[in-house]
């Protein structure tokens, strides 16, 4: 489907990891090289007391191109000191230059460009040891272009910058190279630094080519400004991008006023426009901003978006708050609500209630799987209700998750099941009697973090009574409910009151990278429980008479992504990703074919 986009964004965080401790790699290096040197000790043990053959290679071979006659083959002097010297330098070298480069990666990437240069230069033990200058030269060629490729993708995109820190293992090998075989040596490895720099030079022109014919952007870039929202979580440098693929839009945005005899007041709000999309970039952190805006207790519920209405900016959300702010002008208070009722058709229940001339509907199809929906599902749905009321507010729960999926689009089972339970609902919110009705709000934080699925906002209570009749919306900050986790809060809450519903913000601070870290997969539903009835019996508590006004403004100019850019670019990064080992193959099959050839014609 068109939309899959966080589908297609998930698939990405298979290729996401953390770096261990850089003491770990360090130990991992010295031990690689102290386990070759231990395996020479051995060989010579065996060969000396098996008869007279020296530790030194024969003299039969000595007068090689670059072997000496007494040649000592050490692990420790060829990969564990230029790995050593990678590690110390790499880091410094890229900050001189303005850019960041932590310890851990840097040792991560010695010990990896050590393991290959390993396996590279053993191979000659499978042919003939005379070999050994050639393929350690060749491991020198391929683990300089390796790091240049690595360093651009991970620390600055701009490569004749990351030409010095990537040379820092190479040249430190050259070196050892040049004093334990031959000068010579040196002329040949940086024959072979030119080869491969120039293989991996065009590897990284072939891949930055997708990103840059689609939407105008270095893909190498892209990969530096993700990585540093992957190391910090609140690096802004994706929004440039962002804004380059972005394109303007305007949604109405609905907010119902709840004015209170006493206490705090209220704002219940209902942004069309999606709250990622991902941690603090764009509009991650959406509900917190909005509610830190507004001196009223403010709910930020999920309205009916995908990731097509992610923000490109944090700055963006500053139109959000202007439309509620405009929304308040010229509003007509009205003492009177109805009672809530539930209406479902097919898989979509929708919990209504009606305050004065406007409506409001939650919607859910829990136990069913749902993702987002999508924009016009809850447009259409809006529009039929203007026939009745000036103000209709959709709410998407966003409360069942098993895993990710596509978002529900108009024309589709679950689209025409939303519209017929609205439809149906706001039918019966016609003959609803107005009655004179209480209000009572709580805000409680939680005792969990992000990576646990909770979002800095913790869980809102708005409780409205009417008519003898008490009913729980229930806002906590998060994305997305663990199946069952909404029934089991449910069946504890409607102990107090008479009717409920659950809701997500489907704030996507609490992802990276992949949208599912839904409320109840990392906590236990049980042990979220006690904190929601303790703020239910807080928002009990606060009740007071109150009015209600509700508002509709139009969010203006608002840069989003785009209709279909999150799955074009998350389908062209993956598509990259396919034909990049092949690629990536057949350029190393050449540089080595090369590097052969050139062998030949310098011994020659």
């Amino acid at each position: 489907m068109a939309h899959e986009g966080d589908v297609k964004m998930g698939q990405l965080a298979r290729f996401i990891f953390t770096a261990p401790s850089w003491k770990r790699s360090l130990f991992l290096i010295l031990m690689l090289g102290f386990f070759i040197d231990a395996a020479g000790v051995k060989s010579w043990l065996v060969l000396n007391l098996s008869g007279p053959v020296s530790f030194y290679l024969p003299t039969v071979i000595s007068s090689t191109l670059f072997l000496p006659e007494k040649f000592v083959f050490s692990g420790t002097l060829i990969f564990t000191i230029p790995a050593l010297f990678a590690l110390a330098l790499t880091k410094p070298v890229i900050e001189m230059g303005g850019k960041t480069m932590t310890w851990n990666r840097s040792a991560l990437l010695a010990l990896t460009c050590t393991v290959f240069s390993v396996i590279i230069t053993l191979c000659a033990l499978a042919a003939s040891v005379t070999l050994l200058p050639l393929t350690y030269a060749i491991s020198l060629g391929f683990i300089f272009g390796l790091r240049l490729l690595v360093l651009a993708a991970i620390a600055d995109y701009r490569v004749p910058r990351m030409v010095a820190p990537a040379l820092t293992q190479s040249l430190a090998g050259i070196i050892v190279g040049m004093v334990l075989f031959s000068p010579f040596f040196v002329v040949y490895a940086l024959v072979l630094h030119i080869v491969f720099g120039l293989g991996f030079g065009i590897l990284i022109w072939i891949i930055e080519i997708p990103l840059k014919r689609a939407f105008g952007i270095r893909g190498l870039a892209f990969i530096n400004a993700f990585i540093a929202h992957m190391t910090d979580g609140s690096s802004h440098g994706m929004e440039n991008f962002f804004r380059e693929i972005g394109e303007e839009i305007y949604v109405p945005q609905v907010s119902f006023f709840f004015k209170r005899e006493r206490g705090k007041q209220v704002i219940f709000t209902v942004p069309n426009l999606h709250p990622g999309p991902m941690g603090e970039i764009g509009g991650g952190n959406l509900p917190k901003i909005i509610h830190d805006n507004f001196e009223e207790e403010v709910l930020v519920a999920h309205g009916c978006a995908t990731h097509d209405f992610n923000l490109v900016s944090e700055s963006e959300i500053n139109k959000v708050i202007d439309a509620v702010q405009r929304s308040r002008s010229n509003l007509v208070y009205s003492s009177g609500a109805g009672r809530s009722g539930r209406i479902m058709a097919g898989t979509v229940k929708v919990l209504y209630q009606r305050f004065g001339d406007s409506v409001l509907l939650v919607t859910t199809r829990s136990p069913y799987r749902t993702e987002d929906v999508d924009f016009p599902v809850g447009m259409s749905i809006m529009a039929e209700g203007h026939r009745w009321f000036p103000h209709v507010a959709v709410v998407d729960a966003h409360n069942c998750m098993t895993d990710l999926s596509s978002p529900v689009l108009l024309a589709t089972q679950a689209a025409r099941e939303y519209q017929k339970a609205a439809a149906g609902a706001m039918e019966a919110c016609l003959t609803s009697s107005l009655q004179p009705f209480r209000a009572g709000v709580a805000h409680h934080t939680l005792p969990y973090s992000r990576e646990s699925g909770f979002g800095d906002l913790g869980v809102q209570v708005l409780v409205i009574e009417a008519d003898g009749q008490r009913t729980a919306y229930i806002l906590i900050d998060g994305n997305n409910m663990a199946l069952g986790a909404r029934e089991v809060l449910l069946s504890e809450i409607l102990k107090i009151v008479d009717d409920a519903e659950i809701m997500t913000t489907d704030s996507h601070v609490v992802n990276t990278i992949t949208g599912k870290n839904p409320v109840g997969l990392n906590v236990p539903v049980t042990e979220i429980v006690p904190y929601v009835l303790r703020a239910l019996d807080a928002a009990i508590e606060n009740l007071t008479p109150s009015q209600a006004a509700a508002g509709t403004a139009q969010c203006d100019h608002i840069v989003v992504f785009g209709s279909n850019r999150i799955s074009q670019l998350a389908s062209t990064v993956n598509a990259m990703l396919v034909f990049v080992a092949p690629l990536s193959l057949a350029m190393l099959l050449l540089a080595f074919l090369l590097s052969i050839i050139a062998w030949i014609v310098m011994a020659s």
